[in-house]
């Protein structure tokens, strides 16, 4: 039961994300309602749907944002039978669309109609449009990637702060924190907005895994508030499912550079060149430990490069047309001066959303186990699966959850000099106060009321006896 619980849980949130990701360009306010309404019909082209499903899609993220999004039930999921030799089909089609990029769906399937490897009517088109269009092979994709070959250009910069946030991943130095004082590898994980090259987020770590990125986002929106989007590359700590839930239950879309696409990352690269000027500054000062890099680079990031004239700020309003100050723009000040007001967050709203959820059964101690140490929970859950939440930044704090019960913070485990020789049990198994054996009161009314059967037998006896001798 709890297997397809969880197996309906993720489900539900993987459909929501695939949702939001369609209807994320939808919500731009900037659009006007001629542009929203072009932009629905691409949408909804170009994902095998019907405009009307991105209006419901777009009613229930008004409603209920990213959880209006999940659907209620697998039972409510449509799902159309493929024919039995889909996959054959599937990979003539790819081939005839290769031949000829023009070629719609429709022409597609009439070819396949004619050498007879399908029926006629069995291969839909919504169907096989939308396959193509996932297998990379949509009309409008080949299109996209032939422009991109053909285009000399691929530069680009959003006119307003937050609009859109790039974050990547840079080795730092060899630092003597491992087991023993060995040396280990450190990892600069940082978020830099896309128009002002401000960095929202930018801290050194002693591992790469997906949780240091994580934890750069949750900084940058704790800080600085909600962006609209974030661009990364497909690096497994970006494409990881946590981090794309975590960012879409703020509203915030995930885009990917395209696959060995330097030029797209541009503007990352080039802030990692200033890192490396760091890196050699800092290699003079015989750094030790993680906090000494950490606080090292704060200095130089918001007292040099945050202060310092952005080459590629001036060459974003000449290619506009202005006038640029003769002491150039910085980065701190391009976002200070921006007017796009800054939306900012709960702290609890964006905590919550960065949580893990994984599930956890109560042993007999009325324990868990987690990342290698027992937590106490409750009696009345022992044998039970529990809901654990927590913060990968503070996983020592495990919060459980459980439904009919009020959630509340699990306690490492803590072994006492003495063991309770009268440990709490759940009140379905605690003796409960009597003043009476209902057992003795039992057999005390069954002899009652055998005596006043066998005085009725009696009483009858006696009577059948005087009515014989009448």
């Amino acid at each position: 039961m709890n297997e397809a619980r969880n197996s309906l849980r993720k489900w539900q949130e993987d459909e929501a994300l695939k949702r939001f990701q369609m209807i994320a360009p939808l919500l731009d306010p900037a659009l006007d309602d001629a542009k929203r309404l072009q932009l629905r019909e691409k949408i909804a082209r170009e994902n095998g749907i019907s405009t009307r499903s991105l209006y419901r899609y777009e009613k229930m993220w008004r409603e209920g944002e990213f959880q209006g999004l999940q659907p209620q039930s697998r039972q409510k999921h449509r799902k159309q039978s493929l024919p039995v030799n889909f996959d054959e089909l599937l990979t003539e089609a790819i081939q005839l669309r290769r031949e000829v990029p023009q070629r719609s769906v429709d022409q597609i399937i009439s070819i396949l109609e004619l050498e007879r490897r399908v029926l006629p009517g069995v291969l839909k088109r919504s169907t096989l449009q939308r396959h193509l269009y996932e297998a990379g092979f949509g009309r409008k994709q080949l299109e996209m990637y032939k422009d991109a070959r053909e285009s000399s250009s691929k530069r680009f910069c959003k006119p307003n702060r937050m609009m859109l946030v790039q974050a990547d991943i840079k080795y730092g130095p060899y630092l003597p924190i491992g087991k023993n004082g060995a040396k280990k590898q450190t990892y600069l994980s940082s978020v830099i907005d896309d128009h002002s090259r401000y960095l929202l987020s930018s801290r050194f770590y002693a591992t790469q895994e997906g949780e240091i990125v994580e934890d750069t986002f949750h900084r940058a929106i704790d800080r600085y508030g909600r962006f609209d989007e974030c661009y990364v590359d497909n690096g497994s700590q970006y494409i990881a499912q946590q981090l794309k839930l975590s960012l879409s239950r703020l509203g915030i879309k995930v885009r990917f550079a395209p696959l060995r696409s330097g030029k797209s990352k541009g503007k990352v690269e080039k802030f990692h060149q200033v890192v490396d000027a760091f890196l050699r500054e800092a290699k003079l000062k015989n750094i030790k430990t993680l906090e000494e890099l950490n606080h090292y680079w704060d200095l130089y990031r918001d007292d040099y490069y945050h202060r310092m004239p952005h080459d590629g700020i001036r060459e974003y309003y000449e290619s506009l047309g202005a006038t640029i100050p003769d002491g150039g723009i910085s980065p701190e000040i391009e976002f200070n001066r921006d007017t796009r007001p800054l939306v900012y967050l709960d702290k609890n709203v964006v905590a919550e959303a960065f949580l893990h959820h994984e599930k956890r059964r109560v042993d007999k101690g009325a324990c868990i186990s987690f990342k290698g140490r027992r937590y106490e929970t409750k009696p009345a859950l022992i044998g039970f699966y529990v809901e654990i939440s927590y913060d990968p930044a503070a996983p020592e704090t495990v919060t459980v959850h459980y439904p009919g019960m009020e959630s509340f913070e699990a306690k490492p485990l803590k072994i006492g000099s003495y063991c309770d020789k009268n440990p709490t049990l759940p009140i379905s198994m605690q003796e409960q106060p009597v003043t009476s054996s209902r057992m003795l009161d039992g057999l005390e009314a069954q002899r009652a009321e055998q005596k006043i059967r066998m005085a009725d037998a009696i009483s009858f006896a006696d009577l059948k006896g005087v009515n014989s001798h009448v």
